[in-house]
């Protein structure tokens, strides 16, 4: 069994709590009402999605490296 680390991003939901999502591995995204709950929820679909792709004899992939996250609120003329 080895031990793998991957970057996720703890994003809080406007009804509480915090959704999370994983760069490295697409479509991985999980949502917990506290932050441990998240932490928790989101060590379980990483582990889900990386044992379903080695059963399908998929390599894993490796970390995305971010860089600091740009946050900005942008107008939109619409209509």
């Amino acid at each position: 069994m080895r031990t793998l680390k991957y970057t996720v991003i703890f994003e809080p939901a406007p009804e509480g709590g915090y959704t999370v999502i994983v760069p490295a591995l697409p479509g991985c995204v999980t949502e917990g009402d506290t932050l441990d709950e998240a932490r928790e929820m989101a060590m379980d679909a990483i582990k889900c999605y990386c044992e379903s792709l080695l059963k399908d004899g998929l390599p894993l992939p490796e970390d995305v490296e971010l860089s600091e996250p740009v946050i900005e609120k942008l107008k939109v003329a619409v209509g």
